[in-house]
């Protein structure tokens, strides 16, 4: 097996890896391995080739990473998960919501969470409510309108 074959197979399983890995770090080492390749089939040696490994990956990395990364995370398109996503979602009051104690529960999407009145007045169990915010694991809730 030639020397540019394996630079061209260890970027092909390099690309396939990025596939299954966040981040597209192995996609710069598999552009340096493309670069590496393509070198050693004009220049023989071990040198040529590992120089235009090492820059193909730097570029990659500096250039190429940057570009892609933004524009699969664009501002404003974050998304919410776990309890944070619950900001917004309508519950109801499935055990009596005490102002003056702050203790209370609440039913969003099927599970039960503590709440938190931001009323003054408490809220009776099968009052539907808007979570407002989240601070922890308590659901900070006000009566839907």
């Amino acid at each position: 097996m030639h020397e540019w074959q394996v630079w061209f197979i260890a970027a092909l399983l390099l690309f396939v890896a990025e596939m299954i890995a966040p981040g597209f770090w192995l996609l710069s080492v598999a552009v340096g391995s493309l670069a590496a390749g393509l070198v050693s089939l004009v220049l023989p040696g071990v040198v040529a080739p590992a120089l235009a490994f090492g820059a193909g990956t730097l570029l990659s990395l500096v250039g190429v990473r940057p570009v892609l990364l933004r524009l699969l995370h664009r501002p404003g398109r974050d998304i919410r998960t776990n309890v944070d996503a619950l900001a917004g979602k309508v519950g109801i009051v499935s055990t009596r919501i005490d102002p003056t104690t702050g203790k209370g529960r609440v039913l969003v999407e099927g599970e039960d969470w503590r709440a938190a009145s931001l009323m003054d007045a408490p809220l009776e169990p099968g009052t539907r409510v808007m979570v407002v915010r989240v601070e922890g694991t308590t659901l900070y809730v006000d009566k839907e309108t």
